[in-house]
């Protein structure tokens, strides 16, 4: 076995519990499994992080530092922007979770569905901002009639959880072409479902 220095050595383990949470679940991973594809002993994991839980919501922060610079720059340019710019903006983000950081779906899945109580605290520290953000701008543009009278909070949840899940869900439904298209077309195509859905038609 490679010595490793301490820091790269943890990285590694934090790398290999993302793997590893994000394919087999919480209950279903071992240290032992971690510590294997880390490439070091189980001893060093727990010189690292004293219980598993700690690793997996080590695991679950690292998923979103990679995507955090972007959730804060979504939440910020909602403030002013039409919803024919915010939301295909919106959809973009999604879009790239889901197809370049599905571990970090995966994770918040396992977070929310096996851990529950912490889970929700930890995901809701991230998203909610985003998700508050999103939600109020739907609002004040409620207000101002530039999108129909729905419900924010479940319209932005909606958007999140079309994105995500319908790709799987579509190849569900016979003939179906949604759970094929690459990032730009589904993008397009999300785009411009909700801005139909949301924002009111304009009569000539």
């Amino acid at each position: 076995m490679v010595v490793q220095r301490p820091s790269e050595a943890r990285v590694r383990i934090v790398d290999a519990a993302v793997s590893l949470f994000s394919r087999q679940g919480f209950h279903g991973t071992t240290t032992r499994e971690i510590a294997r594809l880390a490439d070091v002993s189980e001893v060093t994991v727990f010189r690292y992080f004293e219980h598993k839980d700690d690793i997996f919501w080590c695991a679950l922060q690292s998923s979103f530092s990679s995507i955090k610079p972007r959730l804060n720059s979504l939440g910020r340019s909602s403030e002013a922007a039409t919803p024919e710019v915010v939301l295909p903006e919106l959809v973009c983000l999604l879009v790239d979770v889901a197809t370049f950081s599905p571990e970090l779906v995966r994770l918040i899945a396992v977070a929310l569905l096996e851990l529950r109580g912490p889970g929700v605290a930890v995901c809701r520290e991230h998203l909610t901002p985003l998700f508050s953000a999103i939600s109020d701008y739907l609002a004040r543009n409620i207000e101002s009639g530039k999108v129909r009278n729905l419900n924010p909070a479940i319209v932005t949840a909606a958007i999140a959880l079309t994105v995500i899940a319908q790709p799987e869900l579509s190849k569900l439904v016979e003939g179906s072409p949604l759970s094929q298209l690459d990032g730009r077309e589904a993008i397009s195509e999300y785009s411009a479902f909700w801005l139909n859905v949301l924002v009111p038609a304009t009569i000539d």
